[in-house]
């Protein structure tokens, strides 16, 4: 299995420092390297350049990808232009957006999740839209965040808004992350119901809650691994998947993470998907126990 992995801006001949280690890693597994230009395919806009001197292939080879998270289109040109040179990437544009984008993963764990809403940008994202989308919530408090990222480490600021029918805290703390967000917006607007979680105390910097979490990589419905999500916030034992088979068998994607926080009710809750390709590994699991694990997932 070839992996692709960023490269780094100043020298494209090597991996980025924050890849390095696993690109070792990815190696010692029996992973070929190959590298991409990040830069060249997100701000040039140029999918084929990016992937420097990759030879063509007369018969399709599997790849998969590993580095820095990119918005769809970019994903889906990175897709075509190895497609172009005889590499599958193994996650399809679809399965990479089920996982990445919030909408489009709401519908795999709609029973097991906080309730959500969001606004495309389209829509329009004045306070009145707003305001019209967060009616199911009532005055319950909520969490805003756009269909890829949150601003969690600027909690009162730009993510918790104590009540949904509260229209200036609504207005102060959305508009607060549209202002932060600028230009990176993705999507629109996404509205969550928020739940009380177990908590490990609160982030020293920004006063967010470090809740009860843990980060479950998934490859063919099989798990890679499970481990703390946070530093330090441990439980007794980390979540039982059992409980969750059905929905992971029914995610359309091959490689992603299913990230799960404990209620204060003792309840395990998924807050989100991610794809496993972009998705960071907890800060727990080795880069070497990770590779070796996924390289056994991948040869089934």
């Amino acid at each position: 299995m070839i992996l692709i992995i960023c490269a780094d801006p100043l020298n494209p001949r090597q991996p980025d420092s924050a890849f390095a280690a696993e690109a070792e890693a990815a190696t010692r597994a029996g992973f070929t390297l190959a590298l991409l230009t990040y830069e060249r395919l997100v701000h040039d806009q140029d999918a084929a350049g990016a992937l420097g001197r990759l030879p063509p292939r007369a018969t399709p080879e599997a790849c998969l990808y590993r580095g820095w998270m990119l918005r769809v289109d970019r994903y889906t040109a990175l897709y075509d232009a190895l497609a172009a040179r005889g590499y599958q990437l193994l996650q399809t544009p679809a399965a990479y957006r089920s996982c990445h984008e919030l909408p489009a993963a709401y519908p795999s764990i709609r029973d097991h999740t906080p309730a959500t809403v969001w606004l495309p940008r389209e829509a329009g994202l004045g306070l009145e839209q707003i305001m019209a989308a967060l009616r199911p919530f009532g005055a319950q408090p909520v969490l805003v965040k756009d269909y890829v990222k949150s601003r969690k480490h600027e909690w009162a600021e730009a993510c918790f808004i104590p009540s949904a029918a509260d229209r200036d805290a609504v207005a102060r703390v959305t508009g607060r992350f549209l202002e932060l967000q600028g230009d990176e917006l993705q999507g629109g607007l996404v509205f969550r119901a928020f739940e009380p979680l177990r908590t490990a105390g609160t982030h020293p910097q920004s006063g967010m809650p470090l809740a009860i979490e843990y980060r479950a990589v998934i490859f063919d419905r099989r798990p890679l691994c499970v481990a703390p999500y946070w530093e330090g916030a441990i439980a007794a034992a980390p979540p039982d998947l059992a409980p969750f088979a059905d929905v992971i068998a029914g995610i359309p994607s091959r490689f992603f993470t299913l990230d799960l926080a404990q209620r204060a009710d003792g309840r395990w809750r998924i807050i989100e998907l991610g794809d496993g390709q972009v998705a960071g590994l907890p800060p727990g699991v080795g880069v070497d126990t990770f590779y070796v694990a996924l390289s056994r997932g991948i040869s089934g």
